[in-house]
């Protein structure tokens, strides 16, 4: 029993430095792009096309501009799209999948529909359409990703509420007069408050990864702004000169800070998961 006890609390500290690990990396990530400030934007014709090497870690460009620095406001400028997009996607999931399992068969099959329908339809097709429609930039991207990313965890959340329904302090609360509003807010809430923190957690992987893409397809933020995406497709035109680090270390760092958010998703729902905190 003592050595069962012994594993958990390690496995549980291993769950908690791991999380702790992921969330230094993003703060290194955003002071990193503060202190470098604008130093990414500035052009040495006398240092263009250089080899990564210990002054400029990830190379320079064709201009001269150090990768390093625009790596990393890249870096911040997509995080800060994907995490506002993903938190937009995850309140409306938590919205609708409340009102589905709480306002009636009526309301529950016409979001059951919307779920389906956003699911049924090629998700790359959807946000290109969207984004093209919202006249692209930073705003269209947002309201693209968040306006796609929802149907998943709307089932979840749906799908959790509707267990919690049937519970016997619910029931009791509806006998009393309480409106289904008060009972979703009070009861049904607080209980599915872990689900929604885990699933918005989860959704900023693929909110990073698909604002990047529109970017780099073109349809999302300008040229002139130094995001991921902008540098990728720009690294396109000069693979062929042998400029390789131009495309290599940008889309590594883009790899690594969305694995980085997958772990610290998998770590949160293992922490809050009452099987696994018991192993």
């Amino acid at each position: 029993m003592i050595l069962f006890q012994s594993i958990g609390r390690d496995r549980r500290s291993r769950t908690i430095a791991t999380i702790a690990a992921c969330l230094t990396l993003f703060t290194a990530v955003f002071l990193g792009a503060w202190l470098y400030g604008e130093q990414g934007e500035l052009t040495h014709l006398g240092l263009r096309k250089l080899p990564p090497d210990w002054a400029h870690p990830f190379g320079t460009d064709w201009l001269g501009r150090d990768m390093f620095a625009r790596t990393l406001k890249g870096l911040r400028i997509s995080l800060g799209v994907g995490l506002t997009a993903a938190g937009c996607s995850a309140v409306v999931a938590l919205l609708l999948g409340l009102a589905a399992a709480t306002m009636g068969r009526a309301v529950d099959t016409a979001i059951t529909w919307l779920v389906d329908v956003a699911m049924a339809t090629p998700h790359l097709v959807l946000l290109i359409l969207i984004s093209f429609a919202c006249g692209g930039g930073a705003r269209g991207v947002i309201i693209a990703v968040a306006a796609s990313h929802w149907p998943s965890l709307t089932r979840v959340i749906r799908a959790e509420v509707m267990q919690i329904r049937s519970s016997e302090y619910v029931r009791l609360s509806a006998r009393l007069g309480k409106r289904p509003l008060y009972i979703a807010r009070h009861h049904m809430l607080p209980h599915v408050a872990p689900q929604f923190m885990i699933g918005l957690l989860l959704l900023f992987p693929h909110a990073i990864l698909h604002a990047a893409g529109l970017t780099f397809l073109g349809f999302g933020m300008s040229p002139h702004t130094p995001a991921v995406g902008v540098l990728l497709a720009e690294s396109m035109r000069y693979l062929s000169m042998g400029l390789w680090w131009l495309a290599v270390a940008p889309g590594l760092a883009l790899v690594i800070t969305v694995k980085a958010f997958d772990v610290l998703g998998n770590n949160v729902r293992a922490l809050f998961d009452p099987r696994t905190c018991r192993e």
